[in-house]
C-alpha cells in the first residue's frame, strides 16, 4: 500500500528486543536477543517490515507513559494514594520516554531534508529503574499538589524475582540515541524535566 502511493514506513518497535544483559546503552546494531514473547513479536515485525520495505524507518523505544491511557505514571500516581506501601523493583534498568517527545521526535525525522532510513533509538535522556521512576513520580506530583491530597506512600525497592512477572524482562535495557541526534540535530530533554510536563497537564487543572 505504502509502494502504491509512494509513501515512508515509520514503525516503533522496543527495547525489549534485547535480553538485557548488556553494560552500556544498546546501539541500533547490536545484536538482538529477546527474552519473551513480546520482544520476540515485536524483532519479528522489525524484520518483516526491513523485507518488505527497506526504506522504512524503525524507532525502538522504552517506558512509554503519558497523561493519556494506561502506563505506570498514572498507575503509580493511583497506587500512592491507594496504598501506605508499595514494593518496586529496583534491578531493572532502563529510561522513561514521554509519549509527546517521542511524538515530536517522528516529526523531526518527517520534517527533516532528507529521508534517512533505518533503525533508530529514542528515549528520554538519562537513566534510572522502576523503583527510582516511582519515587521521582511521587515527589515529583507532591510538588504540584496542595497539601491535602500529596502522596505519603512509602516506597520500597525489591527484587524482580519478588515480582510475579507473567513473562521475562530484561535487567538493562537503556539506548543510545546517539545516531538519532546526529542524524537529525535535535537533543533530548532529560527523563525527570519531561516528566514535569507530563505531570503538570495531569494534575494541574
Amino acid at each position: 500500500a505504502a509502494d502504491a502511493i509512494g509513501a515512508k514506513i515509520i514503525h516503533i518497535s522496543t527495547d525489549y528486543v534485547f535480553d538485557g544483559t548488556a553494560h552500556r546503552p544498546y546501539k541500533e546494531a547490536d545484536k538482538v536477543n529477546p527474552i519473551s514473547q513480546y520482544g520476540t513479536t515485536k524483532r519479528k515485525g522489525e524484520t518483516a517490515l526491513l523485507a518488505l520495505a527497506p526504506e522504512s524507518i524503525i524507532i525502538r523505544t522504552s517506558w512509554l507513559y503519558s497523561p493519556y491511557g494506561n502506563n505506570f505514571v498514572k498507575t503509580m500516581l493511583r497506587l500512592g494514594t491507594e496504598r501506605e506501601q508499595l514494593g518496586v523493583v529496583f534491578d531493572q534498568i532502563g529510561t522513561p520516554t514521554y509519549a509527546a517527545d517521542l511524538a515530536q521526535a517522528i516529526f523531526h525525522i518527517i520534517n527533516a531534508p532528507e529521508w534517512h532510513a533505518g533503525v533508530y533509538h529514542f528515549t528520554n535522556e538519562g537513566v534510572c529503574s522502576w523503583y527510582d521512576f516511582t519515587i521521582a513520580i511521587h515527589q515529583l506530583a507532591n510538588t504540584l499538589l496542595p497539601e491535602s491530597k500529596q502522596i505519603h506512600c512509602r516506597v520500597q525497592p525489591i527484587l524482580s524475582s519478588a515480582y510475579a512477572y507473567k513473562t521475562p524482562r530484561p535487567h538493562y535495557s537503556v539506548l543510545d540515541k546517539s545516531k538519532y541526534k546526529q542524524t537529525f540535530q535535535q537533543d533530548i530533554p532529560y527523563w525527570t524535566e519531561a516528566l514535569d510536563r507530563c505531570l503538570r497537564l495531569l494534575l494541574i487543572p
